[in-house]
Parts: C-alpha cells; structure tokens; sequence
C-alpha cells in the first residue's frame, strides 16, 4: 500500500533535469538540433526512439535584423501604438462605434 506522500507525490510533475554543457558542447548540440527543441533531441538520443518531433519557430525567424529595427524604430516615433492601443481598449469596454470609419 502506497503511503499518502507517495500518491501525492504521483499527481506532481516530475522536477526538470538539468545538464551543465561547455560552450562548445552547446554550440555542437545547437547545431545538431536543426530546428527542433532541445529537450526533444536529446529524448530522442537518450532512449533511441524515434519521437514525433516538434518543430520549433525558430530562433531568428527575422533574416534582415537591421531592416526590422529601423521599423519599429519608426513605428515607435508614431502615433500609431498609441491609436491602436485607444481603439483596443474603447472595443474592450463596449464604447466603440462600429460604423465605416472605424473598420478602416
């Protein structure tokens, strides 16, 4: 018969495993992933299976880093965020008008 800690303890999540890698380690194993997460690879290796794996976004999905910045550079010194963000929260509230103008 199980004790009440351990039936309690059956309904917890099991606590993270954590791993220390050197830089170049990390870096080989990063290369090796390919897209996918890092916890799902090394599952994979550890217990040979072949996991259906999961596909991840990505890291930098954004190819011209410079371009986005000078994007949301500009977006910042316009008014735009801040109209937005008013219009968001008149529609949240119910006061917002639904007329053409507004679904423009």
């Amino acid at each position: 018969m199980a004790s009440y800690k351990e039936e309690f303890n059956e309904n917890k999540p099991l606590s993270p495993f954590s791993i220390r890698f050197t830089k170049e380690e990390r870096q080989q194993l990063e290369h090796m992933v390919q897209g996918i997460s890092l916890g799902e690879y090394v599952r994979s290796c550890i217990f040979e299976k072949n996991i259906s794996i999961r596909r991840t976004k990505g890291r930098f999905p954004v190819k011209d880093g410079q371009a986005l910045s000078k994007l949301l550079g500009m977006l910042g010194q316009s008014r735009i965020p801040n109209n937005i963000n008013q219009l968001a929260k008149a529609a949240n509230s119910g006061s917002l008008p639904v007329n053409p103008d507004t679904q423009k």
